[in-house]
């Protein structure tokens, strides 16, 4: 089998860190958007869609700046959210990085649009 790569995409969000930083790091944040529910359990995070399971531990948490998860069932792999803000124009910008398979590239980034776009959503943004 193929590995995976590493992709990365970035998303302007119209929102102060701190407000965006609790939608990506918390349970409810992230059931708000990501799954369609979230379970915590100290730094293991649950994320069901569809009736399926998968578990993740959160490995990284900088406050209002990034937050990692690597799942539990690929060691090699994780996914990250990055909060960038711009110092001249304020801009606030999300940067998301996964891993997918070469020949599921496109896939997976319609998902994370198709993602992104309820994150701000449920934002207002």
């Amino acid at each position: 089998m193929t590995e995976k790569v590493k992709v990365q995409y970035e998303y302007v969000i119209n929102c102060s860190p701190r407000v965006l930083f609790n939608r990506l790091s918390s349970a409810s944040g992230l059931a708000e958007w990501f799954a369609d529910d979230v379970r915590v359990r100290g730094n293991r995070f649950s994320f069901i869609w569809d009736g399926s399971e998968q578990v993740a531990e959160m490995t990284v948490r900088k406050e209002n700046r990034l937050v990692r998860f690597n799942w539990l069932e690929d060691e090699d792999t994780y996914f990250e959210f990055k909060i960038s803000q711009d110092e001249l124009t304020g801009d606030v910008s999300l940067i998301v990085i996964d891993f997918a398979y070469e020949d599921e590239l496109e896939e997976t980034r319609d998902l994370w649009n198709s993602q992104i776009v309820d994150l701000k959503r449920v934002l207002g943004s």
